[in-house]
């Protein structure tokens, strides 16, 4: 991304965030190997937050790629992301998926109550993150999006059914600090530590998922 922003206008920057969003793009390259790419951001347009994409339709304002060639701006060096989040302060945090992890996206009460489950059988779980759209995504190993649907449908159920689904190759995930349009920040549910570096399988972590998911389907047609 190689549009930047003048003095005058960083300075009017909430210092604190800029650092904050430039440190944790930089400590997830780092620390734990994942490609990042600086995306939109929110700004303020006639009084209203929008999205630096201008579209007053968009449908993720502040937390989406800026060019459709995206995937070849994503780098996985420290150096590079410091750089990339210096010209732009403002810019969102995005880690695509199909690398080094996928995520499978469920309902935020499923997946609550799914990681609840899956804590107290002490399973090894990976990061987690609660979006402001109500949505949690489980990091799991790459190739997820090959395996999900026909573990899914062996548990009875489809994708669509129970609304799971995976992110995998071609997409990406917003991370935390990140936030998107007036409902807040993507948040860690389990934050990245060094205990969690190494993350299970899809198969692993989809019959809770899953269980939780076909639970809250039930409810609501209920």
């Amino acid at each position: 991304m190689k549009e930047t922003i003048t003095a005058a206008e960083a300075a009017h920057i909430p210092q604190q965030r800029a650092e904050l969003l430039l440190d944790s793009a930089v400590r997830y390259a780092e620390e734990r190997h994942w490609d990042v790419l600086p995306g939109t951001w929110l700004e303020a347009m006639e009084g209203v937050e929008r999205c630096s994409c201008a579209d007053p339709a968009c449908p993720a304002p502040g937390a989406h790629p800026t060019r459709p060639d995206w995937a070849t701006l994503a780098t996985g060096s420290a150096v590079a992301a410091r750089t990339l989040w210096s010209q732009q302060p403002r810019a969102s945090v995005l880690l695509p998926t199909g690398r080094t992890f996928d995520a499978i996206d469920v309902p935020e009460t499923a997946g609550f109550l799914a990681l609840a489950r899956m804590e107290r059988l002490g399973m090894e779980l990976g990061p987690v993150t609660c979006t402001p759209d109500r949505r949690m995504q489980f990091f799991v190993l790459p190739g997820a999006g090959a395996k999900v649907p026909a573990l899914v449908s062996g548990l009875g159920w489809t994708l669509s059914a129970v609304d799971l689904s995976v992110r995998g190759e071609g997409d990406y995930v917003a991370a935390p600090p990140t936030r998107v349009g007036s409902g807040g920040a993507v948040q860690w549910a389990r934050r990245p530590t060094v205990a969690n570096r190494w993350l299970p399988d899809a198969e692993e972590l989809i019959n809770p998922l899953a269980y939780a998911c076909g639970q809250g389907a039930r409810g609501r047609r209920g």
